[in-house]
């Protein structure tokens, strides 16, 4: 019969170790876009003159009736509806960023699958001893 495989333990120091990297690898890459600038680059431009802000209205914008009320329940008048409604987002993909993402990603999926069969192939060792060649 053979014995109950036994997987290795990992200590505190090493759990710890891990818990503060992953942290580190979620603060950066949530970081990393606004500290260099990833995102929009473009300042927002100054916004309308006093009487073009007046002059908005609901029909103006582009809103029905549902859509008027359900701005005012959230406390909108047609001015100040009309900065979110008018302001678009920006979609823009640059290819050095997309292809820098793409490296990162293909590179940690090649090292995930290289160690990941290193392991596979030690637990299957321990577990069933070593291959014959």
């Amino acid at each position: 019969m053979a014995k109950i495989y036994q997987p290795p333990k990992q200590s505190r120091l090493g759990q710890f170790i891990d818990c503060v990297f992953l942290i580190a690898i979620v603060y950066g890459s949530l970081m990393l876009p606004l500290l260099f600038n990833f995102g929009n680059g473009e300042e927002t431009p100054p916004p309308e003159t006093a009487a073009a802000v007046q002059e908005a209205t609901w029909e103006s914008l582009g809103q029905n009736a549902v859509m008027q009320q359900q701005w005012e329940k959230l406390g909108f008048d047609p001015a100040s509806a009309g900065e979110i409604i008018n302001d678009r987002f920006d979609y823009t993909i640059e290819p050095w960023s997309l292809g820098i993402t793409a490296a990162i990603l293909i590179g940690y999926f090649i090292f995930v699958l290289t160690f990941s069969e290193k392991e596979y192939r030690e637990v299957i060792d321990e577990r069933f001893g070593k291959r014959q060649r």
